[in-house]
């Protein structure tokens, strides 16, 4: 007999997650359902919150058929619009309000300030539209000021000067409620004390500045039980705030990632987040010995999901599939073809016209050639002010996931690649420049 095939709901699922969804194992007795198109969740600029909530509750009312599961894969708005969907809809997944509170980085500091002060950085809530909250921002400069709801370091900066806070503020002030306007309206949807939506104004967040060898943690809680699958090392550009490139696994010490899940349980039952996966983002400080948490994100990180398959040898989206069903997740360990992988970024530090950019043709000639999977983001004649979602310091050009069976391989690797896109800005050929230390 047949077996009945279940159906579930992928917010906002474009092509490329819809192919890597169908290539999880036992994902032929499944059926994924674009609920909402990427585009049409992430118009908020233009198309009201309200409005894109209500077109997701007609279109899961609509359908003739089980709701088996539902999930998400990318950063605001769907990581709030979900956990609100399947609390209506019946669907198991983490508490709405716990999902808030980590994802919002006011929210969330506040509540690892009770229960893990040791890694957590002094910080101050503020308006931009208020001066008199910007005023009460008591930290020594150099400081980070962000958005408490973002996502790809938009509006980000880092603060060293008074002149240097003023010139920022003025570039927030016609964007600071990009966020803000979409988040307010999903946060009434939810049951919040009085407290904890008072706080929640303070829209964005002024921080001491973490430092020290950045990573993710990855996991998942299932049933109240805890597991961790990776850890992944975060590297910048050599004197620069933008990242290079995220490599797994991880070189940090196994006792170091010992304390990292430690202190992730505790902040996470705090919340009480369960049913439903993670990433955690740390800075090791190793001359000082100590941990900071940067922030917590409620999903698995699309960056990380192919290093996993070529460590490992499955797509990290497992998780969150059996997540939604109800199954404690699975994964092997160094089942892949490479011993370690990595997300690299080819990116431009000046502003101006893309006056060289390899074909269709040359891109997928490279990826044969290296095994690469190749994500390009710019064409000739383009603008790089045009791009969006770019962090406030540099522009992405070109996304790379290679595997290697040692880090200079990885390393030589991306720099013949680079070589071979032949990409240009404004009549300068952009190269890698990859740090190549730990």
């Amino acid at each position: 007999m047949e077996t009945q095939k279940k159906n579930i709901f992928v917010l906002g699922m474009d092509e490329e997650n819809a192919e890597k969804l169908n290539q999880v194992p036992g994902s032929e007795n499944l059926i994924f359902h674009q609920l909402l198109s990427y585009d049409y969740i992430h118009d908020f600029e233009h198309t009201p919150m309200d409005e894109i909530m209500e077109s997701a509750r007609q279109q899961l009312k609509g359908f003739d058929g089980s709701i088996d599961g539902m999930l998400w894969l990318f950063d605001f708005p769907g990581v709030l619009m979900g956990p609100i969907l399947c609390k209506e809809f019946g669907i198991q997944t983490a508490e709405p309000l716990s999902v808030f509170k980590a994802e919002n980085k006011y929210l969330s500091r506040v509540e690892q300030q009770k229960v893990i002060p040791e890694c957590t950085p002094k910080f101050f809530g503020f308006n931009p539209g208020d001066p008199e909250s910007i005023k009460k921002i008591d930290l020594e400069y150099p400081f980070w000021i962000k958005p408490a709801i973002s996502f790809s370091g938009h509006l980000g900066f880092e603060i060293k000067s008074d002149q240097d806070l003023g010139h920022a503020v003025d570039q927030i002030q016609h964007r600071k409620d990009l966020f803000a306007d979409p988040y307010f309206t999903l946060e009434k949807q939810i049951e919040m004390s009085e407290d904890m939506h008072h706080a929640s104004e303070k829209i964005f967040v002024a921080e001491q500045i973490i430092s020290g060898k950045q990573c993710t943690l990855e996991g998942y809680i299932y049933n109240g039980e805890f597991d961790f699958h990776g850890l992944i090392d975060s590297f910048r550009y050599p004197n620069r705030m933008s990242f290079s490139r995220y490599q797994y696994p991880s070189k940090i010490p196994q006792r170091v990632q010992k304390q990292m899940h430690e202190k992730a349980e505790k902040i996470l039952r705090r919340m009480g987040y369960e049913n439903a996966s993670f990433n955690i983002e740390f800075f090791w400080d190793r001359k000082n010995e100590e941990l900071w948490l940067l922030e917590i994100n409620t999903r698995i990180s699309q960056s990380h999901c192919n290093l996993f398959k070529m460590v490992d040898g499955v797509l990290s989206h497992k998780i969150p599939i059996d997540l939604a069903l109800g199954r404690r997740p699975e994964l092997p360990h160094r089942k892949g073809e490479y011993k370690l992988a990595a997300k690299l970024f080819l990116r431009s530090f000046i502003a101006g016209k893309v006056t060289r950019s390899p074909s269709k043709e040359q891109i997928r000639e490279i990826e044969k050639e290296f095994d690469a999977e190749i994500t390009h983001t710019v064409t000739e004649g383009m603008q790089l002010e045009d791009l969006k979602w770019q962090d406030s310091y540099s522009y992405v050009l070109t996304i790379l996931y290679l595997g290697a069976q040692s880090q200079k391989e990885l390393l030589d690797k991306f720099d013949i690649i680079a070589n071979k896109l032949d990409i240009e800005v404004e009549g300068k050929k952009i190269r890698s420049k990859q740090g190549r230390r730990m």
